[in-house]
């Protein structure tokens, strides 16, 4: 497994290349809820806030937007 900053053409690449078996989106989960869906519609990815990061409350959590 690896992890760090990966985009969708990244983590294929390296799983493509043989350099891992799994790829983990960590930060871009926490702003895209719906990750493997958007990078099968080519969907666009929302930006994650790292100062709500480690924070009390929903803000940074649970309020960002799913795809319709």
């Amino acid at each position: 497994m690896i992890n760090n900053k990966f985009t969708q053409e990244k983590g294929n690449s390296v799983i493509q290349e043989n350099l891992a078996d799994l790829v983990a989106f960590g930060r871009l989960f926490i702003s895209n809820p719906d990750l493997p869906k958007r990078f099968e519609l080519n969907g666009d990815i929302a930006r994650y806030d790292k100062l709500t990061f480690y924070t009390p409350g929903e803000k940074g959590y649970t309020d960002y937007p799913s795809l319709p």
